[in-house]
């Protein structure tokens, strides 16, 4: 099974100000999951992390040497033995990690488990803090036993081993489109400057494919996918009426895309209309009032993590040009299987969501490349540097897959519509052979 199909992600921060290289390897991801006291992260390229405790206060210092902080957050409190998290450039080339325990708690630097998932994705499990009288010093403590999580394989079009993603798509899956893999070889080659996440998956046979899955992008409009399911969670329990109106607050009104933002503050618009214009048209103010009326961005995070979400996040409001929201093939994949198999919102809600994901106006990435007679329900996204696309597919023969890709790209260079159309093209194309309609 991927590592990627790990659930990572609450805060952290940056508390220096550093010139920082302008291309460096970058941490991408992490998460602290207070229930189980275990800390997440990814990473751009592969890393050996440098781990130690310290004393006066107790910290588990984490040091990542190659790697750079790409997005700076500020600290977060967990729970009453774990004081705070933070994260920060350490120098020009390290990355460091600092969780600091409450006075009063310590930590047995031997039963601190350092998890090697893959050479990109890494697990620090910590015990349970221990109360102690004092402040008792010690001398700094390396922490240098590493466990290799078993049967974890680097993400590779070429790896040609099969992987399970049942557990985690809660489906079953079969084996990789290796036929196709060539092809795939082929369109990456062609396309140098374009660095591709992509994955794919068949819902009836479990036939999948991935390509790098699991890398983080930024999530650009993408990120309005999981929020439109949040909203109709909510809707399904009660918390909000489809009835309602909202008022467009002028903290809220953002550019870029959309229309709302030419309105006059104060504007009233109807809880439909705002969420039909956040997907059909990817209105940034609509998606911005959206979020705010969920409870806000800690709220809506909250959510990602519950469903297993472990590389979307959102760090900024609307519109995040910065690409500081992120996300990964893998979780808009998981986040619409669960959506195809109603495991999130009811028949009804997805229904409505599917309808609205139908109705979207940007149709030059993964829509291009489907052959006659097939529906798509996709959300884009497009930030100048970074286009994705995620969406489920219903093809004429019958059979439904689900779509991922994200594309880092020169600024703005249209060649990279080029690119996907050609990858959703192979694809399709493979689903349509006779072969595969059998298979199901």
């Amino acid at each position: 099974m991927t590592p990627k199909l790990r659930w990572l992600l609450p805060s952290l921060i940056s508390v220096l100000s550093i010139a920082l290289p302008v291309k460096a390897d970058t941490l991408t991801s992490w998460h602290f999951d207070a229930n189980q006291n275990q800390l997440n992260l990814t990473t751009d390229s592969g890393v050996q992390p440098q781990v130690q405790l310290i004393a006066n206060p107790t910290r588990l210092v984490i040091d990542l040497p190659g790697i750079v902080l790409e997005y700076p957050e500020t600290p977060q409190s967990y729970n009453s033995a774990i004081q705070q998290i933070r994260i920060g450039q350490f120098d020009r080339e390290t990355t460091r990690l600092v969780i600091q325990l409450t006075p009063g708690y310590q930590l047995d630097p031997q039963k601190v488990r350092v998890i090697r998932e893959s050479a990109t994705r890494w697990s620090f499990q910590l015990p349970n803090p221990e109360q102690i009288a004092g402040n008792e010093s010690f001398p700094p403590t390396a922490i240098t036993q590493v466990e290799q999580k078993p049967r974890q394989v680097s993400p590779t079009v070429a790896s040609g081993i099969s992987r399970n993603y049942g557990a985690d798509l809660e489906m079953r899956t079969g084996l990789e489109m290796s036929a196709i893999k060539p092809q795939i070889e082929s369109a990456i080659a062609q396309y140098r400057s374009l660095s591709a996440g992509m994955f794919f998956l068949d819902l009836d046979t479990g036939e999948y494919l991935d390509v790098k899955g699991d890398r983080v992008f930024p999530a650009a409009s993408t990120i309005k996918l999981p929020i439109l399911i949040a909203f109709y969670q909510d809707v399904d329990a009660g918390k909000v009426s489809l009835d309602e109106t909202l008022v467009m607050k002028r903290d809220l009104v953002a550019s870029g895309s959309g229309t709302m933002q030419d309105e006059p503050d104060n504007t009233r618009f109807s809880i439909k209309e705002t969420v039909d214009k956040m997907i059909t048209i990817s209105d940034n103010t609509a998606t911005n009032m959206i979020i705010e009326r969920l409870g806000g961005i800690a709220k809506v995070n909250e959510r990602f993590r519950s469903w297993g979400l472990t590389d979307t996040r959102i760090r900024n409001w609307l519109g995040d040009f910065q690409g500081t929201n992120t996300t990964s093939s893998v979780d808009m994949v998981k986040l619409l299987a669960m959506l195809s198999r109603e495991k999130l919102i009811s028949e009804s809600s997805r229904e409505q969501a599917l309808e609205l994901l139908r109705r979207t106006t940007t149709r030059t990435l993964l829509p291009s490349g489907l052959g006659a007679g097939a529906v798509i329900a996709d959300k884009t996204g497009d930030i100048g540097f970074v286009v994705g696309d995620a969406g489920i597919i219903d093809m004429p023969n019958g059979k439904r897959y689900l779509a991922a890709i994200f594309v880092k790209r020169p600024y703005n260079d249209p060649i990279v519509r080029d690119f996907v159309r050609r990858i959703s093209r192979i694809v399709y194309n493979y689903l349509d052979q006779p072969a595969a309609k059998a298979s199901n």
